[in-house]
């Protein structure tokens, strides 16, 4: 079997929600030994069946703070150790593990670091080739907005998207759940990976400050520069395009089913009438140029919808793609996770949880790219909360045991959240009624072949 590529790395994640754990979660699957840090009274919320979506087989279990899917997923390969950073007892412990680590990642509001003597030049006296990567809304600094809390789902105002998405004379609308959190988790990757190297040259470590707020203003850099060239504001367009008409969502056979279809020149447009059985429409003076299908846009809408909503959507697919017309099928989850194409990249894992844990086996999203001569594969699940407690302390760190008792009788660690709220378990079909769901599958587990 080939080494992973970050074997020997060691990464200390004191983070929360999705941006910084998933990209810790992708650092475990390229090898490196990733230690999470939650406080026995501040667990990561994805633990919480509330924010965190269903359990398995909608079953909370005895430790339902160990069975969230978010969790699970986000969180695959890691190890657990509990502590209570805001006892000074607690902070000694983690300086004690950042001495032995390589990278430690944190998404605290800036005032937190600083307060708790943890900030980078602080760091650097405990280990001085430490690399520090900090995700926070607004960054470190002397900006005026740096000590604001920030989630992803606010800032999709603040840096402005929510102008640009949604549908024209609408209210303004998120692109999706959490689009900036995942733009830092791929921004969180390549800082590490560059600050990895840097350090591999130089000897020296880095601060990697990212500030969700300046990678959603980096993902309309072409409207601000519309603005700045042309005072011209960016607005709506739903699902159409500056320049390709026609472009759209249209309606498919089935109940909610959906196809995407975007024409870009007129050779496109001539391969679609054709699809279509519509070769009069090629040369229609109201759609002969790109021009007037723009102008025209609506009417096209309707010779589109009219045309997809007798066809299959992955029919299609098959039909535009092979004619040259760029078009493909909305997915939804069944779509996705009994994708064969997804099954043989190699992108989706069937990963056994240990007998104990009473999940058995379930179908994780892995690496979103491959590399030649790599292993792709998640070794190992999530893990129960404070499971590594012992081997960190002890094995690790060479605590005695006397310590490791003191620390758990005083609370610094611990293995079940002291105040995670309880979420009730709805039923599946409540759930669609409510619209949480579209539907579900009694026999998903014969479907995946789990």
């Amino acid at each position: 079997m080939s080494r992973k590529p970050l074997e020997g790395i060691r990464v200390v994640e004191s983070t929360y929600v999705f941006a910084f754990p998933y990209a810790a979660g992708l650092l475990a699957d390229l090898g490196a030994e990733v230690i999470k840090i939650e406080g026995p009274g501040h667990v990561d919320i994805t633990r919480g069946g509330g924010f965190a979506g269903a359990y398995p087989d909608n079953d909370p279990g005895d430790d339902p703070w160990n069975r969230t899917a978010s969790f699970n997923l986000i969180n695959r390969g890691k190890k657990s150790l509990t502590l209570d950073l805001s006892k000074d007892e607690g902070r000694a412990v983690l300086k004690d593990l950042l001495s032995v680590s390589d990278v430690f990642m944190e998404n605290f509001t800036p005032r937190v670091m600083r307060r708790w003597n943890l900030d980078y030049p602080n760091l650097k006296k405990i280990k001085p080739d430490i690399i520090m990567a900090s995700n926070t809304g607004y960054g470190h600094g002397e900006g005026p907005y740096s000590e604001y809390p920030a989630q992803a789902t606010t800032q999709e105002a603040t840096h402005g998207l929510v102008h640009l998405t949604g549908y024209q004379n609408d209210l303004p609308a998120k692109a999706g759940q959490s689009y900036v959190d995942f733009v830092s988790s791929w921004t969180a990757l390549l800082s590490i990976a560059m600050a990895l190297r840097y350090r591999s040259h130089t000897g020296k470590g880095q601060w990697i400050d990212i500030s969700m707020y300046q990678l959603g203003c980096s993902f309309t850099g072409e409207h601000v520069l519309d603005w700045i060239a042309n005072q011209r504001l960016g607005q709506p367009m739903g699902n159409r395009h500056p320049w390709r008409a026609p472009q759209g969502c249209y309606p498919c056979s089935g109940k909610d089913q959906w196809c995407v279809i975007s024409v870009g020149d007129d050779e496109e447009w001539a391969a679609l009438c054709r699809v279509m059985g519509q070769e009069e429409l090629i040369e229609n003076p109201s759609f002969a140029s790109g021009f007037n299908r723009m102008k025209n846009h609506d009417e096209l809408d309707g010779i589109l919808s009219s045309w997809t909503s007798g066809v299959e959507k992955f029919k299609v697919m098959e039909l535009l793609q092979g004619a040259g017309v760029p078009a493909g099928p909305v997915f939804d989850s069944r779509d996705t996770n009994l994708d064969k194409h997804n099954w043989e990249r190699g992108f989706l894992h069937k990963i056994t949880f240990p007998e104990d844990r009473k999940i058995g086996q379930r179908v994780l999203m892995g690496l979103p790219w491959r590399g030649s001569g790599q292993d792709h594969s998640i070794h190992n699940p999530a893990p129960k909360l404070g499971s590594n407690n012992a081997e960190m302390l002890q094995d690790m760190l060479g605590y005695s045991d006397g310590q490791v008792d003191e620390l758990a009788e005083t609370g610094i660690i611990g293995d079940r959240p002291t105040n995670l709220p309880s979420t009730p378990v709805v039923g599946m079909d409540e759930l669609v009624r409510r619209g949480r769901f579209a539907y579900y599958d009694s026999d998903y587990k014969e479907k995946l072949g789990i």
